[in-house]
């Protein structure tokens, strides 16, 4: 310090002692201090660099003085919590784990950080770097071989963390450059201690990175030898802690040593200029004792800084020697620059020399550990207390951890419990203590560490994350496991995420747990976790014989792999899989299906197994030893909720008897189930289904009887229509009802099939397990489904089916009283047993209230005794009375007795007879039976509540009630069954039930099948006649029974021949359902539901002639495929576009419309061809009996043959394939690009569309498949135009040299593959695809499109393996490339044409005579013939000169006349002359030739030009004309270049103008445009990204513009994800508003309105503050018509925006909706904000124009009357009074102009008296 203070003379010649003058400034400067550091607490973090180097002595004083002040005021030590550290803090740690990438390091105080891989050094980055780019890894230094348990660091606080549970995590480095950040080489001193890290390894020592720039530190060999591990050396990024040595060059040189001892020892002194900025964790000083406190000490140290000492770092056993003053020895553990704390330990394995820390305890683990009986031996407040375990053992709970997280803290509470449970947290290597939680929450979980969770361990967790190779689970905040994504489920799952979501509660069963490296794996299989077989944890546990679940992992040829629990696993042979024979066990098993395996041999020591499926499931199979329709018994062995568990007697086999299948009698089945007990045994049970597994009885007495009586269907295949069955209600649904029948049958009775009466809901009107009695009404074969009815009208019970369900019923009843009476044997009980319905009982009356009374009987003590209101009514009783009663009902479970003292049944009893009726009236309901009294007999008996096991009660109103009367007739009058009780039979009035055949026919005795009967014609339909007969019933004649079917023609109406009102002779051949209107012949057995069907053919009516009845299979059945029958139109059958027609009475068929029309024209309206009721001659298709199906066709054709013509329907358009399309009469084809058209278009299937319907030509079928054609010469054969693309049928009709065009079909490394014809595909290898060099056939992919058509040469052609050889190079098409020059790719140049090249590339430099330039042109080179017809598709307005770096050629040959007419006439303009490479502007004009130049060899008739070798002489005239044409055709050319208002045609003067405009959207956009009218979209989006990367980035709007266009291309052409990815690029390189409110544009223009309002929503949460957001959502939802939506949304705007936005953004609301929603509502809108700000005038303003747009003439001058009104500035009045008086001129009266003049006048008068006064 001696130095700081000679620098800086205080002035005078004698200087004050250093103890005196240090008081003297602690005074001076300790307000400042404090005032300065407040500042810079609340400024910002920490004091800066340079600051900490300008303290001088002064303030060190200053703020050990301060440190002590701050100190003394708290009266308090604490230790450093979490909440304490600050990155950049300095602490000392000690390394506790080390893993291959990352470092635990124990902190002071209980505290833990965690050291990176990347946080070591500089030099240990870079190596890392080097190796991991070299992939050579073997050299790399892993963290353990640098790094070991208990080494002490010194580290810096690198970043501070949240950790995925929300905890807090310190992120720490050892980087020197970090932490010893404060020291500069002048301040290094000899004798200093100071951390680094190997920087290098040198020949005689290391170079060591202590941090300082400017300073290179070595440390020799020789001073290493104490610290080397067994390696010999140290290794670069190896962290030393050493002491300086000697310090050279200004501290530019460093030499060091690391002598453990000696750095140990080594002292921190003064002399060595340590101070608050550069103090270092480590460092050993020597201190004073300035204050001992109960929480800690006060020290002075290096003479002048302060620090504190917890008590957590006192020696324990020295406490009591700590006084003020003495001298101790501590090493300072951490240095918080900002606030000036230092903290110290005392602790002896920290200062004494030698000392190693130990990171586990020496009482072994306790981590997790629960302990009990604890002492608390001291409570610090601000930090937390000391426990003493009951093995003397001290540990130390934080504060936080001494309650609940949430919980308020009372330290007092917590000291005054005698005993403490706590739970051991972790072990603290730099404390040397464990530390703790009273938490009861942390202490009753289950598990806390890895080790506490075993194999095959049921635990439940938190879905934390799902990965795609599985999910994360949380069992608590520290333990995750992993359910790989096999496990997540029983079967493979395709879509977790649809199951699983992020917090969902879970349970899994533990697969298997590596607590050393924490992996934990769990499984979610059902069968797994339910498991209750035992575990194979492990290969003890597997002992042969032995079952358990087990899961597959992977199958192989010879076996199946399983795997259980811990690694355990086990082979299962090919021969044990299953007891069939598997060949592939791929085939029959997946990978992880869970299956029982079953131990066959297991050797524990080998970890070898083999298993068994086959055998494991043997030992499942139950022994189901019973037959269906078998009677059985059983045995209770259990009750559960829904039914019994029952074992059937003998054996022990197991089955479930619900409890709705006890009786059936829905009431008394939870009768006979509350009364059955465990060990009961149950009789009169019967199988009625059973399958392999198990078997299901019932105790239904009518399934009971079905099952003896043999009135059921065994299977399916006996099921019949009409036949009835018994069975019960399976389930409920909206729609109907399933009915289960004995053997597993089910079938479903419809809604409209369930009741005769309305039904609404389907579910109120059975119950389930109800017995019901079913008619088979539908079947399907197919399906194996049927339909039944449970109408009561349609299904007939056998007699006396309701009073044998009333003797069981009681039956059931008297059962339940008896187990009752067995069970509880009380005289109450026996007593009640006794008493029967009718039964007179001696009463005495208890209670009269208005409801009824209550009576007692001295017999039956305990037992409710009552009567109703209606059983009192005849008599006054009173309290205490002795009265007669009647049994009515006797309740066994209540001990209730019901009864009743009318006179007419307490009176004597009358004998009944056999046979007799009598009026009955309901006396008491119970459920399913009702007691009735029988007139004045003062008999009472039971019936049965419901006449039907079908009848149904919609409500309560139609159930029998008390008081009800019925009509009965005694069946016997005393029943045995009824305890003597009269049986009797009743029924109630039934108006649904359908009336008899009699009835029908009103008393006659109906129509048999033949009889001539008169009639009178009724109605005359076109399909139908109806007729009255003589009795007065209805008859109906069908269409195809008027006249003979030989003398119909087609288009009449055979039924307009008849009159209304004719009176005519009829036959009757069958009848018709009344209500489905079904046709049946007489001989069917159901002809009572029918009306008479007639014919009046005259050959059917001859009563000598005996006509067969003909059913519609008969009929169908004669009719054969391709006859022509006449038929009837009966109905167009929009839906299926069909028409339905007529045959006879009992036979319809369909026509679609593919076989009804032969002109596509006809398609629109099919159904205005045909008129009902006319007759058309068709031809069978397809007839078939069964099922009854009848095809047919109008168009004269009933098959599909090879060359014919048909219609035919587009299903689907592929660009490899062509058109899919449909047939008639079931078939389908497909038409290949090149059989569409005689002449090939660019775009061959651009004008096709689904559905479009097309004339189509059969070609050939394979596989049921036709191969269709569209071209004109095969659909018109008498076609003589020849088309310009002929049909290429074979190879042989190819020829080597022969130009042709055809389609691109793909294109790949091989070459271009170009479609011929549909079945010949040729290829152009790349060397013959285009002149330029490309490396990658991406590149012809990219220009070449499928289906671009191409101009090719064949090459030559291999027959025998039918290969085309072609070429697409310019010189051999007469084309230009296929690629574009714009692409800049390198021209392919070999041999000679590269000589010639250079040759035309020097003559390219001058300008040659004219006489030598002819002599250049000269040679022509030979040509191939071409012929015209061959190019017809060329011929163009010009002529097209190419002009090439190899060679140049002429092209394009057209007729001379042609030719010759482009030159004269000079309208036209001039030669069109398109360079495609290589021109020079030096070149004379000779070099572009005009088009008579061009075209003047050509001879008219396409002959070859081989004849001359020189061109004919030309003279001067012609020379000067060819001269002035060529100038005049690269003027024009000038011109066209120049004129930017030409929009360019090609590629090429796009990229021309691109150059010129590189940055205008507007071009670019144009370039696109031109690729995607050709249909090329690929092209376009490569311009589109091309102009993101060329446009600079400064241009922000043109960026946006070419993203706009980007994202509508998507839009239109590409896929959503396309669209996505598209839109997330364009907000990573534009401002996300405008980007966002495009898409949202772009979705409402192409009517995407679901995505449109998904991306405005999302647009609101993102930019909430914009107010454009809401507004453009609003224009869009009222554009939508959401006006209520729009409301809504202005709300949430309101509360989301400024307040003050609010005015302008419900003017904006209001505008809106005057624009697009309700006039009404914005109006009230602006009414209401006005009212609230009146001197808003340009609102007013808006308001006004709104009005007059939207609003009457009474509105705008109502509105203008407010405004000139409003309390403003006169000017803005007098802009008001203007607008009025131009409104009232444009659509007022002079009256009204007047009125609005004389207002004007009145304010300014008003004004002016104002400003008087």
């Amino acid at each position: 310090m001696a130095s700081v203070e000679e620098d800086f003379p205080r002035g005078g010649t004698t200087k004050k002692p250093t103890e005196s003058k240090i008081v003297v400034q602690r005074t001076e400067v300790d307000n400042l201090f404090q005032s300065n550091e407040q500042t810079e607490t609340k400024k910002r973090k920490g004091a800066s660099k340079d600051e900490g180097k300008k303290l001088k002595k002064p303030k060190t004083e200053k703020e050990k003085d301060n440190g002590l002040t701050l100190n003394a005021a708290a009266k308090t030590v604490e230790i450093l919590h979490n909440k304490n550290v600050k990155e950049g803090m300095l602490m000392l740690g000690c390394v506790k784990d080390v893993t291959d990438f990352e470092v635990t390091v124990g902190l002071p105080c209980c505290l833990q950080g965690h050291l990176s891989i990347r946080n070591i050094c500089d030099s240990y980055a870079k190596l890392l770097t080097e190796q991991l780019d070299s992939a050579d890894t073997e050299d790399i230094c892993s963290l353990p071989h640098l790094f070991y348990p208990g080494m002490l660091l010194r580290c810096v606080v690198h970043k501070l963390d949240i950790a995925r549970g929300g905890s807090p995590s310190i992120q720490l480095s050892i980087n020197p450059k970090l932490v010893n950040k404060a020291l500069t080489s002048s301040s290094l001193k000899a004798g200093m201690v100071l951390s680094g890290c190997v920087e290098s390894v040198e020949d005689h020592g290391y170079i060591v990175d202590i941090g300082i720039s400017g300073t290179k530190a070595f440390l020799p060999k020789t001073t290493v030898k104490d610290v080397l591990d067994n390696s010999g050396e140290l290794r670069v990024g190896q962290y030393v802690t050493c002491q300086v040595e000697e310090v050279k060059n200004d501290g530019r040189v460093v030499r060091l040593s690391v002598s453990p001892p000696t750095v140990a020892q080594a002292w921190a002194e003064s002399a060595q200029g340590w101070n608050l900025t550069n103090l270092l964790p480590g460092l050993l000083v020597k201190a004073t004792i300035k204050k001992v406190t109960t929480h800690g000490l006060l020290l002075d140290f290096l003479s002048s800084f302060c620090g504190q000492v917890d008590f957590l770092h006192m020696e324990p056993d020295q406490k009591s020697v700590y006084t003020k003053g003495s001298e101790v020895r501590a090493r300072v553990l951490y240095v918080e620059s900002s606030t000036r704390l230092v903290g110290l330990s005392l602790r002896g394995y920290l200062v004494q020399p030698g000392t190693r820390i130990e990171t586990c305890p020496v009482v072994g683990d306790r981590i997790g550990e629960v302990v009990k009986d604890c002492k608390m031996s001291s409570m610090h407040h601000m930090s937390g207390a000391m426990l003493e375990l009951p093995d003397k053992t001290a540990v130390f709970v934080h504060r936080s951890h001494l309650k609940e997280a949430n919980a308020p803290a009372n330290d007092n509470r917590v000291m005054a419990e005698y005993e403490h449970t706590c739970r051991i947290l972790d072990y603290s290597p730099m404390d040397q203590i464990h530390f703790a939680t009273l938490r009861k929450s942390v202490i009753a979980r289950r598990f806390f560490r890895y080790q506490d969770l075993q194999a095959g361990q049921i635990v439940e967790g938190t879905v934390s994350v799902l990965l795609s190779h599985g999910m994360v689970v949380h069992l608590s905040d520290h333990i995750k496991g992993l359910v790989p994504r096999t496990h997540l489920s029983d079967i493979i799952l395709k879509n977790p995420e649809k199951k699983y979501c992020e917090g969902m509660k879970v349970k899994c069963r533990v697969l298997s747990v590596d607590a050393e490296s924490k992996t934990l794996y769990l499984t979610r299989k059902k069968a797994l976790v339910e498991s209750s077989l035992p575990l194979f944890l492990s290969y003890a546990d597997t002992r042969p014989g032995r079952v358990s679940h087990g899961y597959i992992v992977t199958m192989k040829e010879f076996g199946c792999i399983v795997r259980f629990y811990n690694d355990v696993k086990g082979l299962v042979p090919l021969s044990e899989l299953s007891s069939e024979p598997i060949i592939s066990p791929e085939e029959v098993f997946y990978g992880g299906q869970v299956l029982k395996a079953k131990v066959l041999q297991c050797d524990p020591d080998k970890a070898k197994m083999i298993l068994s499926f086959k055998a494991a499931a043997e030992v499942d199979m139950p022994q189901v030893d019973c037959e269906v329709g078998q009677k059985l018994e059983a045995r209770v062995l259990k009750k559960l909720v829904n039914g019994l568990e029952v074992a059937i007697l003998p054996g022990e086999n197991r089955a479930v008897l619900p409890t709705m299948h006890l009786s059936d009698h829905i009431s008394n089945c939870p009768l006979l189930w509350e009364s059955a007990k465990e060990g009961d045994d149950i009789s009169d049970l019967i199988c009625c289904n059973k399958n392999k597994q198990n078997i299901t009885i019932t105790k239904k007495p009518a399934v009971r009887w079905t099952l003896e009586e043999g009135v059921v269907a065994k299977d399916f295949s006996e099921i019949t229509v009409g036949m009835q069955l018994i069975g019960w209600i399976k389930n409920m649904m909206s729609y109907g009802v399933f009915v289960e029948f004995p053997y597993g049958l089910i079938g479903l009775a419809p809604k409209s099939a369930m009741s005769d009466k309305f039904i609404s809901d389907t579910t109120a009107v059975f119950q389930l397990g109800q017995t019901v009695v079913a008619k088979v009404t539908n079947l399907d074969e197919e399906k194996r489904r049927f339909l039944v009815t449970l109408k009561i009208t349609e299904v007939a019970l056998p007699e006396g089916d309701a009073q044998t369900r009333l003797i069981n019923g009681l039956k059931e009843r008297r059962a339940v009283t008896e187990m009752l009476v067995s069970r509880d044997n009380s005289d109450l009980h026996q007593q009640l047993a006794a008493l029967s319905v009718g039964e007179k009982l001696k009463l005495t009356v208890d209670t009269v209230k208005n409801s009824g009374a209550t009576l007692k009987s001295d017999d039956m003590a305990g037992a409710t005794i009552m009567a109703s209101k209606h059983h009192v009514m005849d008599v006054n009783l009173t309290p205490g009375q002795k009265v007669t009663g009647v049994v009515l009902h006797v309740n066994m479970l209540t001990s209730c007795v019901h009864v009743s003292m009318l006179s007419k049944l307490v009176g004597k009893k009358k004998s009944l007879t056999e046979g007799s009726k009598y009026t009955a009236m309901m006396e008491y309901i119970d459920q399913d039976f009702a007691v009735i009294s029988l007139d004045d007999t003062a008999q009472l008996t039971l019936i049965h509540a419901s006449n039907h096991l079908n009848e149904i009660f919609r409500s309560e109103s139609e159930k029998l009630t008390v008081g009800m009367s019925v009509a009965v007739e005694v069946v016997e009058p005393s029943c045995k069954e009824l305890q003597g009780l009269p049986l009797v039979a009743w029924e109630r009035n039934n108006p649904d039930r359908r009336r008899s055949t009699s009835e029908n026919q009103t008393g006659s005795k109906g129509h048999r099948f033949g009889d001539i009967v008169q009639c009178k014609v009724k109605t005359v339909r076109p399909t139908s006649i109806q007729v009255t007969l003589d009795d007065g019933s209805t008859g109906s004649v069908h269409v195809s029974e008027v006249s003979e079917s030989l003398k119909v023609c087609a288009g009449s109406f055979p039924t307009s021949s008849v009159k209304v009102g004719s009176e005519l002779t009829a036959r009757v051949i069958g009848g018709r359902e009344a209500s489905r209107h079904r046709f049946l012949p007489f001989s069917h057995p159901k002809f009572i539901y029918t009306v008479p069907e007639l014919t009046l053919i005259p050959s059917k009516l001859d009563q000598n002639t005996d006509i067969n009845p003909v059913t519609a299979e008969d009929k169908l059945k004669s009719l054969e495929v391709g006859a022509e029958i006449p038929c009837f139109v009966s109905k167009f059958l929009l839906e299926k576009k069909s028409l339905e027609v007529a045959i006879d009475p009992c036979v319809t068929g369909t026509v679609e419309l593919l076989a009804m029309i032969t002109d596509p024209k006809d398609a629109s309206h099919p159904e205005k061809l045909h008129k009902l009721g006319s007759a058309v001659y068709a031809k069978v298709v397809e007839a078939s009996s069964n099922p009854q199906r009848l095809v047919l066709s109008l168009t004269g054709v009933h098959k599909l043959e090879k060359g014919s013509v048909t219609l035919g329907m587009v299903t689907n358009i592929q660009p490899h394939v062509g058109l899919h399309v449909k047939l008639p009469f079931g078939g389908t084809g497909t038409v290949s690009v090149t059989d569409l058209a005689d002449t090939y278009r660019p775009n061959p299937l651009g004008n096709y569309s689904k559905d479009q319907l097309l004339r189509v030509c059969l070609l050939a079928s394979e596989d049921g498949k036709w191969q269709l054609s569209l071209r004109p010469s095969r659909l018109n054969t008498q076609q003589t135009k020849p088309g310009k693309d002929l049909e290429v049928l074979s190879v042989d009709s190819l020829k080597k040299g022969q130009i042709i065009r055809g389609y691109v079909k793909s294109v790949g490394e091989q070459g271009v593959f170009i479609r011929l014809s549909r079945s010949i595909t040729g290829r152009a290898r790349l060397q013959q695809s285009t002149n330029y060099f490309v490396r990658n056939h991406k590149v012809l992919c990219d220009h070449l499109s499928v289906n671009t058509l191409l101009t090719t040469k064949i090459l030559s052609i291999d027959k025998e393996e039918e290969f085309v050889d072609l070429s697409l190079l310019p010189a051999d098409t007469g084309k230009s490339d296929v690629l574009p020059e714009s692409l800049g790719l390198p021209l392919r140049l070999v041999g000679g044409e590269k000589k010639k090249h250079d040759t035309l590339k020097k003559k390219a430099k001058r300008s040659l005579p004219e006489s030598e330039q002819k002599q250049a042109e000269a040679p022509v080179p030979k040509k191939k013939r071409k012929t015209t017809k061959a190019r017809a598709e060329d011929s163009d307005s010009g002529v097209e000169v190419y002009f090439r770096e190899e060679e140049d050629k002429e092209d394009g040959e057209e007729p001379k006349s042609d030719s010759v007419k482009q030159v004269t006439e000079s309208s036209s303009g001039p030669s069109r002359l398109q360079v495609a490479a290589g021109f020079s502007w030096d070149v004379g004009l000779n070099s572009l030739k005009p088009a008579s130049a061009a075209q003047e060899g050509d001879s008219s008739d396409g002959e070859d030009q081989e004849g001359s070798s020189k061109p004919q002489k030309k003279s001067r005239h012609e020379l000067e004309q060819e001269k002035k044409a060529a100038e005049k055709a690269l003027v024009q050319r000038e011109v066209e270049l120049m004129d930017p208002s030409l929009r360019p045609q090609d590629a090429a003067a796009f990229e021309r103008l691109l150059l010129a405009s590189p940055n205008s959207s507007l071009v670019w956009l144009q370039y696109m445009a031109h690729h995607l009218q050709a249909t090329q979209i690929e092209q376009a989006r490569a311009v589109a990204e091309r102009a993101l990367k060329t446009i600079s980035f400064r241009e922000e709007q043109e960026k946006l513009n070419v993203w706009v266009a980007l994202l509508n291309l998507e839009n239109m052409y590409g896929t959503e994800e396309s669209l996505k990815k598209v839109f997330e690029r364009a907000l990573q390189f534009c401002e996300p508003m405008p980007v966002y409110q495009q898409l949202a544009d772009i979705y409402a223009k192409s009517h995407k309105m679901k995505e449109a309002e998904g991306l405005y929503k999302t647009m609101v949460k993102r930019f909430r503050q914009n107010k454009a957001v809401w507004l453009s959502y609003g224009t869009f939802l009222l554009q939508q018509g959401q006006s209520d939506a729009a409301s809504t949304l202005l709300q949430r705007a309101l509360k989301s925006l400024p307040s003050k936005e609010s005015v302008d953004v419900i003017g904006k609301f209001a505008q809106l909706e005057f624009r697009y929603g309700d006039a009404e509502k914005g109006r009230t809108m602006f009414d209401k904000v006005l009212t609230s700000y009146p001197k808003r005038t340009d609102l007013w303003s808006v308001f006004i124009d709104l009005t007059v747009k939207h609003g009457s003439q009474k509105d705008v001058r109502a509105l203008f009357d407010r405004v000139i009104h409003l309390s403003v500035s006169v000017k803005k009045i007098k802009f008001f009074f203007k607008r009025y008086l131009e409104y009232e001129k444009k659509h007022g009266t002079p009256q009204s102009i007047q009125a609005v003049k004389e207002k004007a006048m009145e304010f300014v008068e008003a004004k002016g008296t104002e400003a008087a006064n």
